[in-house]
């Protein structure tokens, strides 16, 4: 995304008035979205986009939105498996679906009320690919690999844990991750890994991206009270 890096003190002045634009309703919105488009921003976490798209806050830690195409998509399910997958968007849209209907928590304080998300339970995918009795845990991909997330495998297979390819009804959008990205309803936005490359099972979990950078490898919403949030399915 080309334009002109901005300092951390601007970056946090746009998060606010893309709260205002949530508060004020869609013009407001839309003005900001063009206003604030051709904006990089980049501080000292390794934070480098920032980017209003509706009610979200769309963020990227390498400086663009990657891309790829529908008919290029693949999704790749290996590590400790019996049955390596590659899938097309065209394979995951064949499997049984799963619909969801939650908030979206970001750690930074924003929330989004109520978003439909459809696509494949996780679990049905590991289930697919045969996982060995010594896995523990899932890690997770974004396309080129500099993005990571991780899971153990009882979170992965909880019901509300989702391969999502829609949004709010439509066909998930590169800005929000797609075409496929993770969806981890129980936890921070960190979390639910967008522009899902690959999906490796593993033997034992594996601090990602934010991770590294001290954010809590467990992070259910509300977790500072002690508690999850969201309730088991």
């Amino acid at each position: 995304m080309d334009g002109t890096p901005v300092g951390r003190r601007v970056f946090l002045g746009m998060l606010g008035l893309g709260g205002l634009g949530v508060a004020l309703g869609a013009k407001v919105q839309n003005a900001l979205e063009r206003a604030l488009a051709p904006i990089e921003a980049k501080d000292g976490t390794g934070l480098s986009s920032f980017l209003p798209v509706g009610r979200f806050r769309i963020y990227s830690v390498t400086g663009s939105l990657p891309s790829r195409s529908a008919a290029d998509y693949r999704l790749r399910v290996g590590g400790l498996v019996d049955k390596p997958l590659e899938l097309t968007l065209a394979d995951l849209r064949a499997m049984r679906p799963t619909a969801l209907t939650r908030d979206f928590q970001c750690v930074t304080g924003w929330r989004v009320h109520h978003v439909a998300w459809r696509g494949v339970r996780l679990g049905d995918l590991l289930d697919a690919a045969g996982v060995r009795t010594n896995a523990g845990a899932v890690l997770f991909h974004s396309f080129g690999g500099e993005y990571t997330e991780s899971l153990t495998m009882a979170q992965a297979r909880r019901a509300d844990v989702m391969v999502a390819y829609e949004m709010s009804g439509k066909p998930l959008s590169r800005a929000h991750g797609g075409p496929v990205r993770l969806y981890v309803a129980p936890m921070y936005g960190y979390k639910s890994c967008k522009w899902l490359e690959e999906i490796e099972v593993s033997a034992t979990v594996v601090p990602g991206y934010w991770e590294e950078r001290g954010y809590d490898v467990d992070a259910w919403v509300g977790r500072s009270n002690g508690r999850d949030d969201s309730p088991t399915i």
